[in-house]
């Protein structure tokens, strides 16, 4: 199966933002290369919040060239074969912990959101990732900064979307 297939697949299952959801498959109906950054018409990403729920925090990583603080995250690239294994690979490069692992149940969040051209979106596939008890962050060249954030504390420091994300994933913990 295709990274192309699993996305449909992944997005018809997806039961929650269903106007959103219906914006992503329409795109993918009408770009079969929008799973791909070369997709100047936007293209999915995939990313995921690393939570350690154990001590209520989530890490954060400064966004080298959007200066903001977010969740691990990025472009599809042709080795990956699942969103889940984009937002995972993404995750453990951008935060150097081995063995995260994503909660089960697909995406936590969709978030479509402007990016400078040439292209004009990204529709975002957001999971949440398990920090395993003895997690030692390493920063990314990526990244300006690695950070543990309280889940009280992310709301001053992230954007809407992140907060979002934080409240879907401890739905679910």
């Amino acid at each position: 199966m295709s990274l192309y297939d699993d996305a449909v697949l992944v997005l018809k299952s997806y039961e929650d933002q269903e106007e959103l959801r219906r914006v992503y498959l329409d795109h993918l109906s009408a770009h079969p290369d929008g799973m791909w950054k070369s997709c100047h018409a936007g293209h999915l990403t995939a990313s995921a919040l690393v939570i350690d729920p154990s001590r209520g925090r989530v890490l954060l990583t400064l966004h080298r060239k959007l200066r903001m603080w977010l969740q691990m995250g990025g472009h599809c690239e042709q080795d990956d074969s699942t969103l889940a294994g984009a937002a995972l690979r993404e995750a453990t490069e951008e935060s150097g912990i081995e063995g995260l692992t994503l909660l089960p149940g697909g995406p936590a969040t969709l978030d479509r959101h402007a990016i400078p051209a040439p292209c004009h979106w990204h529709l975002d596939v957001q999971y949440a990732a398990l920090a395993p008890a003895d997690a030692v962050e390493a920063i990314s060249d990526e990244s300006l900064d690695l950070r543990w954030f309280a889940y009280d504390e992310v709301a001053e420091v992230a954007d809407d979307s992140v907060v979002r994300l934080l409240d879907a994933a401890r739905a679910r913990l």
